[in-house]
C-alpha cells in the first residue's frame, strides 16, 4: 500500500532535519528517509555553529531527530532505491511512499587521495576545513597535500592559523604552478616541498611525519588535503533537475530558496554545493521548508476559490 505524505525529505542531516522541523511547526504531513551516513561523521566535533560550537556531530543529529519527533515528523533509517515522475518514492526496505514536494538533501562524499593511512586519520589530523578545525589545532606543523593546482589556496589559506606550513606537491609537477601562485606561497612562508607522498608517520596513534617516496620523511602534526567531492545527485538526476558544473562536481541549479529545475522538488546543503557548512545547511534547509509551506498553502487555496468559482 502506498503511503501518503504532504513531503518526503531524503537525507536527515542538518540540511533536511532543518527543514522536516519547519514542516513539523507548520503542521505538514511529513516523512524523513535517512540512510544515516552524515559527511562530517568523521570529525569528533563541528565548529562555527553560533550555540553549538564544538558540539558532536552525533549528538547535533541526535537532538534534531529528538526536536522533528515532537511535530509528528516521521524519519525512518532507509534509502530511496527510486524515484518517479508525480513523486512516487520506492525505499529500499520495499516500502513505497507518495509526496506532493520533495527535499532532496543527500549531501556528498569524501574521496580521498589513495596514500596509506589517510583515511584512517581523516577528521583527526588529517583535515580538510581549516575553517572546521583550524584553531584547535593552531600553531603546530601542518603541511598541506596537493591534489590539483588548485590546493596552492588551501596551503595559503591554513597559514592564517599556523606560520609552519609545507606545501607537498605529491603528484602535482612544479611548473603547473604559476608564478603568482609561488609568490604568494612565498610571502606566506609557506615551504613548497616537490615529491610524491607515499606514506604517513605515526607514533603513539598520533601524526607525526610526511613520508617521501624517495624515503625522506617531513616532520609534521597537522595534514590538510582536499578531497574529491562526490555529490550524492542520483535522485535529481533520474528526476531530471538541471545541473551546472563546477571544478567540485555537477550540483543542480537551485533558487534563492533551493527550488531545482523540476517544480516542487526542492535541494539543499551539500547536494547544492561543495562548501556548505554545518550552519549554511541547516539554514539552506530552513528556507526550502518555509517555502514549500507557503507554496502548498497557496496551492490549495487557490484550488479551493477554483472549485466555488466552478
Amino acid at each position: 500500500m502506498t503511503e501518503n505524505y504532504e513531503v518526503v525529505v531524503v537525507g536527515g542531516g542538518a540540511a533536511g532535519l532543518s527543514a522536516a522541523l519547519v514542516l513539523g511547526r507548520a503542521r505538514r504531513h511529513t516523512l524523513v528517509v535517512d540512510a544515516g551516513e552524515p559527511r562530517n561523521a568523521p570529525a569528533a566535533h563541528m565548529q562555527g555553529y553560533l550555540s553549538r560550537d564544538g558540539m558532536s556531530p552525533a549528538d547535533f543529529l541526535a537532538a534534531g531527530r529528538e526536536e522533528i519527533a515532537r511535530y509528528g515528523v516521521e524519519l525512518v533509517r532507509d534509502r530511496v532505491a527510486d524515484v518517479a515522475e508525480g513523486f512516487t518514492v520506492d525505499l529500499a526496505s520495499g516500502r513505497t511512499v507518495r509526496a506532493r514536494r520533495l527535499v532532496i538533501a543527500t549531501g556528498l562524499k569524501d574521496e580521498l587521495p589513495a596514500v596509506p593511512g589517510l583515511a584512517e586519520r581523516f577528521g583527526r589530523d588529517v583535515l580538510h576545513c581549516p575553517y572546521c578545525h583550524g584553531w584547535e589545532v593552531r600553531d603546530q606543523a601542518f603541511g598541506v597535500l596537493a591534489t590539483t593546482p588548485m590546493s596552492v589556496h588551501q596551503a595559503l589559506i591554513v597559514s592564517q592559523w599556523s606560520k609552519d606550513v609545507s606545501f607537498f606537491l605529491h603528484t602535482v609537477a612544479e611548473q603547473e604552478l604559476s608564478d603568482d601562485d609561488l609568490r604568494r606561497l612565498a610571502a606566506a612562508g609557506v615551504r613548497v616541498v616537490p615529491g610524491e607522498v607515499s606514506g604517513l608517520v605515526t607514533r603513539d596513534d598520533r601524526l607525526t611525519g610526511v613520508r617521501l617516496t624517495d624515503g625522506t620523511t617531513h616532520d609534521r602534526e597537522v595534514l590538510f588535503v582536499a578531497p574529491r567531492a562526490v555529490p550524492q545527485t542520483d535522485l535529481l538526476r533520474r528526476l531530471g533537475a538541471e545541473l551546472r558544473e563546477t571544478p567540485f562536481g555537477a550540483y543542480p541549479v537551485v533558487d534563492e530558496t533551493g527550488l531545482t529545475s523540476v517544480p516542487g522538488v526542492w535541494s539543499a546543503g551539500n547536494a547544492t554545493g561543495f562548501a556548505e557548512q554545518v550552519v549554511n545547511a541547516a539554514a539552506g534547509g530552513y528556507r526550502a521548508g518555509a517555502t514549500i509551506n507557503g507554496e502548498l498553502l497557496m496551492t490549495d487555496l487557490d484550488a479551493a476559490v477554483a472549485a466555488v468559482r466552478v
